[in-house]
């Protein structure tokens, strides 16, 4: 049985999302993807079938060669898992500057009122 990886371990390393971002915009054959980086063409197979582990690319046989093309679906997956978080957060900091806006609000009243007090 394959060994399914994980997508955030994937796309965690600055290399393999630099992949994504080269193959989101079309689908190249190996030696393309690798002519992008300053390193070993072993080294970028590696990122190549970590991503396609965890289902973020697929080969393609064509001919004799191979293309890489990104399936994106799993992307929108972690998006979407995020996108609560972006949305909890946002709510906790609108609140967060609601109550210190009170907080200020309040704190100009108070002395405002003492301000008077004294002058008077």
């Amino acid at each position: 049985m394959e060994m399914r990886r994980d997508v955030f371990q994937a796309i965690a390393d600055p290399t393999r999302r630099k992949i994504i971002d080269l193959l989101a915009r079309r689908s190249l054959n190996l030696n393309a993807v690798a002519d992008n980086f300053d390193i070993s063409r072993p080294a970028i197979s590696k990122h190549i079938r970590i991503l396609t582990e965890c289902g973020l690319i697929t080969i393609r046989q064509q001919g004799r060669e191979r293309y890489c093309e990104v399936q994106l679906q799993q992307l929108k997956d972690v998006a979407s898992w995020a996108e609560q978080y972006r949305i909890f957060w946002t709510g906790k900091l609108d609140a967060l500057e609601s109550f210190l806006a009170k907080g200020q609000k309040n704190a100009r009243k108070k002395n405002a009122k003492g301000g008077a007090a004294k002058s008077g």
